[in-house]
């Protein structure tokens, strides 16, 4: 389903962050609080009703986000997030403070009692410019379940209109799991009705209460990416904890501008998520876009986690802990700390991740390979790309199996 006028001429495959990522994130996510209302089922955080102890006070984060714009420009981009972020008091202050060192500040909020339009316009006052909210469903019964309470899902289409109204960039999360990825097509329309400048979607890290959701096989998530790749002239698309979306558009630049090359093979869920598409949407978008071009970040490697009591780990879904600005400087936690180091030097991760000629602009899910082996190098089993002339062990769970579509993919 690829559009017939190719962008990959005019615009890089991967982009790749201009300055140091050894010395300086590009984004730092600060999980403000872990309070919320929600008992969302993918919960990274296992997030609780009420504030817990040792959060980080206003002072503190305004400490914090002094030491972020102590940085020479272009400073990190910060996300507030949770939890749920609107359970502080406090936020419209943070983000003007933010503001006002020079730094971009984004917010991502759940959608509960708290979020109102006098909220909204306050924050956008202070200087937030981009906000986020999650749709984990097409329907109020799928999404309304992944969240835990009924009628999340209206909520949330109420919300999308009132961070237009009020002027954020409106940005859309989706989990996808095997539980939901029937509807995928259908929250891709979505998406694009309530006009949201980007799509970001979560590929399910097995931890916090996320563990015990139905993660997708290695062909299932392959077959995503290169759909997700073929939908990004339809709106622009963002991949956490998906890397290898990067290596995919590589491999999609090459066979566009290549007629000999190798084609790329794809799986029956990649089909179907290609039909239900046209037939929700229409064969090609009228009004083609050029695709966003990814980023190459990565857990530790332009991309930082701070907690709620101020512990920093490369990722939010990357458990380890490599100390805390209560007592270390952030720039120091991220630049020095050996983990950090680690997993800024692909070259060293092991299998076919370390193998892979993409790993420096890809390196595999590290959250992934973490939760699934114990050990942050090792190779990402989830991906299912094998390097040419690759002939060591392959990654435990790793499989190529043709499995039966999920449920509803028929």
């Amino acid at each position: 389903m690829p559009h017939p006028h190719s962008h990959a001429r005019r615009h890089p495959v991967v982009r790749e962050i201009r300055h140091d990522l050894s010395q300086k994130p590009f984004i730092v996510i600060w999980e403000v609080t872990r309070a919320c209302a929600l008992v969302c089922k993918h919960c990274r955080a296992e997030a609780q009703r009420d504030a817990a102890p040792g959060q980080l006070t206003t002072d503190e984060g305004k400490d914090l986000l002094r030491q972020l714009a102590a940085y020479e420009p272009p400073r990190p981009l910060v996300v507030l997030t949770g939890g749920d972020c609107f359970e502080r008091d406090d936020l419209v202050e943070l983000v003007e403070y933010g503001t006002n060192l020079g730094l971009s500040m984004s917010i991502s909020p759940s959608v509960t009692p708290l979020f109102t339009k006098e909220r909204l316009i306050a924050l956008k006052e202070a200087g937030g410019r981009a906000m986020s909210v999650s749709m984990d469903g097409a329907t109020a019964e799928t999404h309304d379940a992944f969240r835990g309470i009924p009628g999340t899902f209206d909520q949330t289409v109420k919300a999308t209109q009132l961070i237009n109204e009020v002027g954020f960039r409106l940005q859309i999360n989706t989990t996808l799991t095997r539980d939901n990825i029937h509807e995928a097509p259908r929250m891709l329309a979505k998406a694009i009705e309530l006009d949201a400048f980007m799509w970001y979607i979560f590929f399910l890290v097995p931890t916090g209460r996320g563990a015990q959701l139905a993660a997708m096989s290695p062909r299932e998530r392959e077959d995503v990416l290169h759909w997700l790749h073929d939908v990004s002239d339809r709106i622009a698309i963002k991949t956490t904890e998906a890397p290898q979306y990067r290596r995919v558009a590589f491999q999609r630049a090459k066979q566009a501008q290549d007629p000999d090359a190798k084609s790329v093979a794809h799986g029956e869920l990649y089909h179907w998520l290609s039909r239900e598409t046209v037939r929700l949407l229409g064969e090609y978008p009228s009004k083609p876009r050029p695709p966003r071009t990814p980023l190459a970040i990565n857990s530790g490697s332009g991309f930082a986690f701070i907690d709620h009591v101020g512990d920093v780990y490369p990722s939010g879904f990357l458990p380890i802990h490599v100390g805390s600005i209560k007592d270390t400087p952030f720039a120091e936690l991220y630049r020095d700390t050996p983990v950090m180091q680690a997993l800024r030097t692909p070259s060293s991760f092991e299998g076919k991740c370390g193998a892979c000629g993409y790993n420096h602009f890809c390196g595999g899910s590290r959250s992934t390979a973490y939760a699934l082996t114990h050990d942050p190098l090792a190779s990402d089993p989830t991906c299912l790309y094998v390097p040419p002339l690759y002939d060591g062990p392959m990654p435990a769970y790793w499989n190529d199996e043709i499995q039966p579509l999920p449920p509803n993919c028929e």
